[in-house]
């Protein structure tokens, strides 16, 4: 809140000709709530009660016209609104454009911002209609308020020590529980967030927590959760009865109060006409007036606040998730056919450096969200198979897109043969590495195209030899041989899966990274291809959909969201639990088959 109190004076401070016209309408609405009170009492003791029927029903009249006069006075208020919500719903959307094409230059990442749209229309227009509404609301309370009490004091002066102190102490208790509410209702919204995180990624990885036999662990993480939003409510909930108590304090205690005070009053002079337009200003004008700005602060108030803090504060991370971010065609950048690719490198001899390094590399999805990946360190040497296999959600495509340089760490370094990821384009790593991901790209052209296309200048017997090696000649085959058209759609994923790894397999990079990349192949197409890559000069990295897949490797990295553990089968087996639940759950499931 103090945050968005400069820009607001800044942009009140430019617009006081339209606050002025606002006033001068407001104060008609003060005139309006003065005569209400003031005809009802001056027609009870100056004509009824006088013997004057006729001036009765004068005062009465002028009552009537005051109340009649609302209509007028609400138009001209809605006029000179325009001139204030209109130039903040233009100022938000800018501010809203200027921030994501600075998202967007600056590639962040999160990539793309997704939010800006819902910032642009939902969240604009609801900041709109919250300060059109809260500007209405205080603007009436206020000048309604200094009408009404001018009308009791000019009554008589008693009226004012009856009415006012209860209706100060409840606006008091209500102001007073707008910030600690706020906090309450933050804490709230972010556990219930938190519960539903926890639901979700538990539901998308039953199969993983039987496996690993870590269900109890997820089932007293959620009941965790879910006492923590329970406290959350509940503390809510108490605010919430305190902000109602306020309000019957001040909606209704007044009232009592001046009912209770009768025979008091009436000792010290108070006509009865004063006494009925006293109760006329309250019932009519000031408690009416309070009780909408009590529900509009509430309510309005909370999300002008939120949604000016979206809009104007601090740009938000990408996705608030620790679940791993599906793989799209979009983060195999190497493979795209219009972007842009480094020339293709000559096979050199291993470098000294490692084929890829992490230093302490730490990634969290959100401010707030639990990291990803949490100071891990990793060396893989040149020429090195190594797998990587973990739990649904665990941060192994995470892990994968880091090293690609998609995906930028949040702390921590990544060196890809001795060079850093980081400041480097996917496009100009490409003669480092290639990432295949589970969801292949494959692209409308010839068939040799899409094989050549990280090698444009492999002989066509380099490409028939590939072909071979893959067991892709029936395929090949069936589409009408290498200079026959590629229609996407027409093939299965594993066809589109061997056809991108062919394609890696051509590549001159010394780094091939495959996130799931086999996942639709049955085990003996997966077994051949692995093969082949392992035997092609050069590092390869593999986030393992099978434990044959794990075996095949150098080495094997787990992750299971505590720590990372590193070494060959045997040893994990001796070192890790989760790699021997997995290992058991993998030996007992029956292979599925599937087209490759």
């Amino acid at each position: 809140m103090g945050r968005l109190a400069p820009p607001a004076r800044r942009f009140l401070a430019h617009r006081k000709g339209v606050l002025a016209r606002l006033a001068l309408w407001s104060l008609a609405e003060s005139a309006q709530a003065f005569l209400v009170g003031q005809g009802v009492a001056r027609s009870v003791d100056e004509g009824f009660l006088a013997g004057d029927p006729r001036r009765g029903l004068l005062w009465l009249a002028v009552a009537l016209v005051a109340v009649l006069s609302a209509a007028p006075v609400v138009r001209g208020v809605f006029a000179q609104l325009a001139g204030l919500t209109e130039p903040l719903r233009d100022g938000l959307v800018r501010r809203a454009v200027d921030r994501s094409m600075a998202r967007a230059a600056a590639g962040g990442p999160g990539g793309t911002d997704r939010a800006a749209v819902s910032r642009l229309t939902n969240q604009v227009e609801i900041a709109r209609d919250s300060f059109a509404g809260l500007v209405l609301t205080l603007r009436s309370f206020v000048f309604t308020a200094v009408g009404a009490l001018l009308g009791l004091l000019s009554l008589h002066p008693a009226l004012l020590v009856v009415v006012l102190p209860p209706l100060a102490a409840g606006l008091a208790l209500f102001l007073v529980t707008l910030r600690p509410m706020a906090a309450a209702q933050r804490r709230a919204l972010a556990a219930d967030e938190a519960l539903g995180d926890h639901a979700a990624r538990s539901r998308a990885r039953l199969r993983d927590l039987t496996a690993c036999g870590t269900g109890p662990q997820e089932e007293r993480r959620g009941a965790d959760l879910v006492a923590d939003a329970a406290a959350h409510a509940r503390t809510l909930a108490g605010w919430a009865a305190v902000r109602t108590a306020a309000l019957g304090i001040a909606g209704h205690l007044p009232v009592l109060a001046l009912l209770t005070a009768v025979p008091w009053l009436r000792g010290r002079g108070v006509s009865a006409g004063a006494l009925l337009g006293a109760f006329t200003y309250l019932v009519q004008s000031l408690l009416p007036a309070l009780h909408t700005l009590m529900t509009a602060l509430g309510a309005a108030g909370a999300r002008l606040l939120v949604v000016l803090d979206r809009v104007l504060g601090p740009q938000p991370e990408a996705a608030p998730s620790t679940a791993d971010p599906p793989q799209t065609a979009a983060s195999e950048a190497d493979t795209a056919p219009d972007g842009h690719r480094a020339p293709p490198a000559p096979r050199e001899a291993a470098p000294a450096a490692p084929a890829v390094e992490l230093r302490s590399v730490t990634l969290s999805y959100g401010v707030r969200a639990e990291p990803v990946l949490d100071s891990l360190d990793l060396r893989v040497a040149p020429g090195e198979h190594l797998a990587v296999v973990g739990p649904s959600g665990i941060g192994k495509s995470t892990l994968t897109r880091l090293v690609a340089g998609t995906l930028a760490p949040t702390r921590g370094d990544i060196r890809v043969a001795g060079r850093a990821v980081a400041g480097h384009a996917p496009a100009e790593l490409a003669a480092l590495r290639v990432l295949v991901p589970q969801e292949a790209y494959v692209f409308s052209g010839t068939v040799g195209d899409n094989l050549a296309y990280l090698r444009p200048d492999a002989a066509r017997g380099e490409l028939d030899a590939a072909v071979a090696v893959f067991g892709l000649g029936p395929l090949v085959g069936r589409l009408g041989g290498l200079d026959a058209a590629v229609r996407p759609a027409e093939l299965s994923p594993g066809e589109r899966q061997l056809i991108a790894l062919v394609r890696a397999y051509l590549s001159p990079a010394p780094l091939l990274l495959l996130d799931e990349a086999t996942c639709h192949l049955d085990p003996a197409s997966e077994a051949r291809a692995e093969h082949a890559l392992a035997r092609r000069p050069g590092t390869l990295l593999v986030v393992a959909h099978r434990l044959s897949s794990a075996v095949r490797a150098d080495r094997i990295l787990v992750l299971d969201g505590v720590r990372a553990v590193c070494g060959t089968h045997g040893e994990l087996l001796e070192r890790s639990p989760l790699y021997r639940d997995l290992t058991g759950h993998w030996h007992g499931a029956p292979a599925r088959r599937q087209r490759p």
